[in-house]
């Protein structure tokens, strides 16, 4: 059977991709991953994004405004996410969320923008990609805080605690795992997607950052999402096959991809 791999997060329009774009992704459709989504931090590169999406009928994308960038987000920002989302191959507002380990916008910023993409995703009914850095405590609360209005959404490049993630499950999210989960120092990584039923699993690259092992040093891209499927098929006791047709699955249900 041949494995088909869904990188459900990854940055193709980033510069570090601008001499090699369309190679990059010819390796990732050889390499089997026969689907990707590429995911904004702010309105310019949500546009890239977009436009990617509808060159190659394979890659999808996400809009929205990243933390980091919160605080030069446009009066209108929220208009122009809305007109964004209205594009078919747009499937996910994101990524949004906190991230107190930079702090490259002022916190109550970061809480504002984060609070309006929510409210703004529940009432498009679209999901969100939630990236949430040193900053769990706070995103926590704000999640639960919303229960009766919670979009639908994914936790990437997950670094919560086993006990978060399980509370995370419980309000609906999927899990979402990358590179970091194959370096040497990953045992609460580990720890925390054992705790991930397969049905709430993606896998992604994170690309062009957070290169896996054994390939850490040089750029990652999509191809690479297969060395983070090995690792997660491993951890979960099952084969990488099985793994590739459930995160695949998974990852088409919560952007709502038909079959």
């Amino acid at each position: 059977m041949i494995m088909q791999l869904f990188d459900s997060h990854c940055h193709l329009d980033d510069e570090k991709f601008d001499l090699d774009r369309a190679e990059a992704i010819a390796r990732m459709r050889e390499a089997g991953v026969t689907r990707c989504t590429c995911v904004g931090s702010d309105l310019p590169s949500s546009r890239r994004c977009l436009d990617l999406a509808q060159q190659y009928d394979f890659i999808y994308a996400a809009a929205g405004v990243h933390p980091h960038e919160a605080k030069d987000a446009p009066a209108d920002y929220l208009e122009q996410l809305k007109a964004l989302l209205a594009q078919p191959k747009c499937v996910a507002l994101g990524e949004i969320g906190l991230d107190y380990y930079y702090d490259f916008s002022p916190r109550d910023i970061q809480k504002q923008v984060f609070s309006e993409q929510l409210e703004l995703a529940w009432q498009l009914d679209v999901p969100v990609i939630l990236h949430i850095r040193d900053a769990h405590g706070d995103a926590y609360d704000m999640l639960r805080a919303r229960a009766d209005r919670l979009p639908q959404g994914v936790i990437h490049c997950c670094s919560a605690s086993a006990e978060l993630v399980r509370e995370y499950i419980k309000m609906g999210f999927y899990v979402s795992f990358a590179g970091p989960i194959t370096f040497k120092k990953a045992a609460s990584v580990v720890s925390a997607s054992q705790t991930v039923p397969l049905e709430r699993l993606l896998i992604e690259t994170d690309s062009p950052y957070l290169t896996p092992v054994p390939l850490r040093g040089q750029r990652n891209e999509p191809a690479y999402v297969r060395y983070v499927l090995e690792k997660q098929a491993e951890v979960h006791g099952v084969s990488a096959e099985e793994l590739a047709q459930i995160t695949t699955q998974n990852a088409m249900r919560l952007y709502r991809i038909p079959a």
